[in-house]
């Protein structure tokens, strides 16, 4: 099958990754191995030079190691978007969701709320802020360490109201996803695909990257609750 091209991700596609990954792998006979973390780190090994053949993380992140020279000019490709999702244990009571103020409502009323080290932690912490509630909420908020999925936190009952991308919650065991952030919440990340510089194989990475990017890949990011980009 030749050399492995070898992956390196943030949690939010490390799903959809895996089942691409497969099926690029049947399709090309080429084999994919997909490493998964939290997007900080995933970043920070990116940018010190380890060497992967493809990174794919949010798309403000990317920009950023575009910037510092760590991926090939010109090689990324946004391959999918994620919705922020609020989720609760498995048959525990679904709070209204349906408008901004009833989200705020939940929020208020929840003992304890998780949220990520990505894209959609940082999105809930400035809703907080404006909304006037971070000093009050504080003592029950709970950031998921870097790598563990925000669900786990809400299955185990560490926290009562879950927020992340959805497609890091809907397969989940032990949680129920009560919907996505209203539309007036809502914030949508991209997330892109690119070669980097210290990858040694860098026609097979721009391939793959392409693949991920293609219609080909459209219904395996649907059924892990993202849309293609």
């Amino acid at each position: 099958m030749g050399q492995t091209v070898t992956v390196i991700s943030s949690m939010a596609t490390r799903n959809v990754l895996a089942d691409l990954a497969e099926r690029y792998a049947q399709d090309s006979r080429r084999s994919v191995s997909v490493e998964s973390v939290g997007g900080v780190d995933a970043a920070r090994r990116v940018m010190d030079g380890e060497r992967f053949d493809v990174v794919a993380l949010s798309a403000d992140a990317i920009d950023r190691l575009a910037a510092a020279g760590r991926i090939v000019a010109g090689s990324q490709r946004e391959i999918a978007r994620s919705h922020v999702a609020i989720a609760v244990a498995a048959g525990a009571a679904h709070p209204d969701i349906s408008t901004g103020p009833a989200v705020r409502s939940a929020i208020l009323a929840a003992r304890s709320i998780g949220y990520s080290t990505g894209p959609s932690g940082s999105h809930l912490l400035r809703l907080f802020e404006r909304w006037g509630i971070s000093g009050t909420i504080a003592p029950r908020v709970v950031q998921a360490p870097p790598g563990v999925p925000v669900g786990s936190l809400v299955a185990s009952g560490e926290v009562q109201l879950g927020f992340q991308q959805l497609s890091e919650l809907m397969h989940l065991p032990g949680v129920d996803v009560v919907g996505i952030l209203p539309s007036d919440l809502q914030v949508v990340t991209t997330f892109s695909a690119a070669v980097c510089v210290a990858s040694a194989q860098a026609a097979q990475a721009q391939a793959f990257v392409s693949f991920l990017a293609s219609p080909l890949a459209a219904s395996v990011k649907l059924a892990h609750g993202m849309e293609p980009a």
